[in-house]
């Protein structure tokens, strides 16, 4: 008894019924992590082929099916918790579903099998994109959605083990999903950037006689990138106000509890930091990305992650409140935004292009 109550707190130690509930919740969702990171591969990909078209009816499948499955297995079947996860299973398998079909046909040859298997088999030309071309683009966004996931995984452990339990943890999951919610405003601007940027990564032809200067077209690649921080900033703050508000002063719309709405209002300040520091960290990222720099992005992501489990393991061990998890979030967001920009700010007017089409 004693190591359980050292490894899962001494309140969740003592509600067997949150720790059978979040057990079964956390054995479904995991089911989806293979499908979550293959829809963010896939949704990469499309996007660096221009395609910001299909993402967005992968979210809409994938919404759809979240919703109604929500409400059938939440409210008409009282699954509780199993229902949420579930549903949210099939929403991932449904969006990545949907990109599966449109990404094989425009970024793959006909017959492709991404050369895991023979030609004789697949009786296709050439792979113009193989195995090992595709691996080299997908393992750095595999490494940086891992990084984004297993973030969010450590916070919920460490809320997890702080005193106050259940409300504690669930004030804890009020500000995450409603980060969730907010997230696809922010990160709609990293796609932005990931669908015409690389535009400017080759010269174009010259026109009537006339070549382009290279320096002037890496300054509009630059401009376009401020033009786009600048719109990331006031929709970051917007989306801070909005889910910070909610938290503050109308705590009613995402629970009746009031035990759990007095523990999650002081989350409102550093759940609103969070989410006005997360849209600097998606244009950079969307903009790192189209400009190739992968590796930098994996090695910041990387970093990031191995720093935050000491840090939130000295606050789940201190026992104080919640919103010390998000304050650490905050700080989180804010070294990947400077560590970004900055990586921007080295290389501007130094673009990546330079070739003439």
């Amino acid at each position: 008894n004693q190591k359980k109550t050292h490894v899962k707190g001494p309140e969740a130690a003592a509600s067997p019924g949150l720790l059978d509930a979040a057990h079964d919740y956390v054995k479904i969702r995991a089911l989806s992590m293979p499908t979550s990171l293959l829809g963010g591969v896939l949704q990469a990909a499309l996007l660096g082929a221009k395609d910001s078209v299909t993402p967005l009816v992968s979210i809409l499948y994938s919404t759809v099916v979240n919703v109604s499955g929500d409400y059938l297995l939440v409210n008409k079947f009282h699954m509780g918790l199993k229902g949420a996860a579930i549903a949210t299973l099939c929403a991932q398998l449904a969006g990545t579903i949907a990109m599966i079909g449109p990404a094989r046909r425009k970024l793959l040859a006909k017959g492709s099998s991404l050369g895991l298997l023979p030609r004789w088999v697949t009786g296709g030309a050439p792979d113009a994109i193989n195995s090992k071309t595709f691996l080299k683009f997908a393992a750095p966004v595999l490494t940086l959605i891992i990084g984004k996931i297993s973030a969010f995984g450590f916070m919920t452990n460490a809320a997890a083990g702080l005193p106050g339990q259940p409300a504690t943890l669930a004030a804890h999951q009020i500000a995450l999903s409603l980060f969730f919610f907010a997230s696809p405003f922010l990160e709609v601007i990293s796609q932005i950037a990931q669908s015409f940027l690389p535009t400017f990564q080759v010269l174009p032809k010259p026109q009537k006689g006339k070549t382009v200067d290279k320096k002037e077209w890496n300054r509009a690649s630059d401009r376009f990138v401020l033009r786009l921080e600048s719109v990331g900033i006031l929709v970051g703050a917007l989306i801070a106000a909005a889910v910070g508000s909610i938290v503050a002063f109308f705590p009613g719309i995402v629970t009746k509890d009031l035990a759990v709405q007095a523990t999650a209002k002081p989350l409102a300040y550093c759940l609103a930091a969070g989410a006005f520091l997360t849209a600097p960290v998606a244009v950079s990222e969307g903009t790192l990305i189209a400009r190739g720099q992968l590796k930098y992005l994996a090695g910041v992501y990387v970093a990031s992650t191995a720093l935050l489990p000491p840090v939130l393991r000295r606050i789940r061990a201190g026992g104080g409140p919640v919103s010390q998890v998000w304050v650490c979030f905050a700080a989180f967001q804010l070294f990947r935004s400077l560590f970004f920009a900055g990586r921007l700010l080295m290389k501007r007017g130094d673009g990546d292009g330079g070739e003439t089409e």
